[in-house]
């Protein structure tokens, strides 16, 4: 160990450039058994360096794109609210009466609420990112549902992110969205976590990025032999992931020049810190140092209150929404005039049961809301249909699920992204132009 320790700055690196050396002298070896003549033995004997080492999952986990670079022609940004936010909670029906009564001690004054129209208002936890609303550069759409009715969070989740009911589909939404974009830079998609979300997996290439900073390779005077060895490690006798080892590369250069960079948010912007906020501050990051990033994901967890929902003054929603919203907010801010050039929004895999439970919270549910926030949108509205809340106008006791997600997506990647072919990216639908986005 003392003696793997004297070749890197840890372990790590150390095992990759030992590893690196022993297999560039194995390929010379080859070569000059090649240039040697060729015969059935030697193909079988060469073959075995193909496999060779794996690139260190302590550095970086990534898919990454490796192909010609191209303008920003706008990032998408998708936030999963995983846990099944309770919609009801965060743009609330606030002069129907069904809901004060189904909701004695949970349901949010009107005189609370932020007014949105039509009868409904944002809960005031929302406040960092109301004048967005009023500026006409945020909107929301109600009874928002999948057509998989389950109550189990995996399987929500996961017919969400494939972005059709149907488990023939096996590639995420996201992942179809990329392969009508075309080919991008090496950031052009970035997921904001430790592993891939459901909704990018497929054929198309995608960085995991638990921050820019951590993405990176110890002891900056000794990265160069690092770099090196990775490179010696997948090159030869046409190594299967070369093109991989060569993009991870390159993203592990780019993500250390903006990394190495003192960022500094927008005059007066203040990210509240950790978690969402951390992460939304590298994309905002990634946006001004003008990566070519597309499509970024990111979850918050959390979204599951069965008990402890609050009150107006306090609980669980009140603490989440607070912290979500303040981090959009200062985000929003900081991206000046690209957030014109941008479009977020929000999913989660259902919503909640209209009517409270014995613990100050709601069950599993279905129709939900969603929030999005950018440029193009026909904001300062709550749009789609809205069913009510009428005993006769629920689902089993929840909200409905009177509007399909995957128009609102559709829609939005057509006006936003030019992205114009829906049934590629969600087969087998029908669909309805809710008119949320101008255009």
């Amino acid at each position: 160990m003392e003696e793997l320790r004297r070749h890197g700055p840890n372990l790590c690196e150390a095992a990759i450039r030992v590893h690196a050396s022993q297999v560039a002298d194995e390929l010379d070896a080859e070569r000059d058994k090649w240039s040697k003549g060729f015969t059935r033995r030697r193909l079988v004997q060469g073959a075995g360096f193909v496999g060779v080492a794996a690139l260190g999952a302590q550095l970086v986990t990534s898919r990454v794109a490796f192909a010609a670079p191209e303008d920003n022609k706008g990032t998408l940004i998708v936030i999963f609210l995983r846990g099944g936010m309770d919609g009801l909670s965060v743009v609330a029906p606030g002069d129907d009466p069904n809901y004060r009564q189904m909701r004695p001690n949970i349901a949010i004054p009107m005189a609370a609420l932020l007014p949105a129209g039509r009868g409904f208002g944002l809960n005031p936890a929302m406040a960092a990112l109301y004048p967005f609303w009023q500026a006409g550069k945020m909107a929301a759409v109600h009874a928002v549902a999948s057509p998989d009715a389950s109550r189990s969070h995996f399987q929500a989740q996961d017919a969400l992110e494939r972005g059709a009911a149907s488990v023939a589909v096996r590639t995420g939404w996201l992942d179809r969205v990329l392969a009508q974009m075309g080919p991008g830079t090496t950031f052009r998609a970035v997921a904001q976590g430790s592993a891939l979300p459901r909704s990018l997996v497929g054929g198309e290439q995608a960085i995991v990025l638990n921050g820019i900073r951590d993405f990176r390779i110890d002891n900056d005077a000794m990265r160069s032999q690092t770099m090196a060895a990775l490179q010696t490690l997948y090159t030869g006798l046409d190594h299967p992931l070369a093109g991989t080892a060569a993009g991870t590369i390159q993203a592990i250069n780019t993500a250390q020049k903006i990394a190495n960079s003192q960022y500094r948010p927008a005059e007066g912007v203040q990210y509240p810190g950790g978690g969402i906020a951390d992460r939304l501050r590298d994309i905002a990051q990634l946006m001004k140092g003008g990566v070519g990033l597309r499509v970024a994901a990111l979850d918050v967890g959390g979204w599951d209150m069965h008990t402890n929902l609050g009150r107006v003054d306090g609980g669980d929603m009140r603490n989440s929404l607070t912290n979500l919203s303040e981090a959009i907010g200062a985000f929003a801010t900081d991206l000046g005039p690209l957030l014109d050039n941008t479009t977020i929004i929000t999913m989660s895999e259902f919503g909640r049961r209209v009517q409270e439970n014995g613990n100050v919270g709601v069950d599993h549910g279905h129709g939900n809301a969603m929030l999005l926030l950018g440029g193009g949108l026909n904001g300062g509205k709550v749009h789609g249909n809205w069913p009510g809340l009428s005993p006769g106008a629920l689902d089993q006791g929840d909200v409905a699920g009177a509007n399909d997600y995957r128009d609102i997506l559709a829609e939005m990647l057509k006006k936003r992204f030019n992205v114009q072919d829906s049934a590629a990216i969600f087969p087998n639908h029908q669909f309805k132009t809710l008119g949320v986005f101008k255009g």
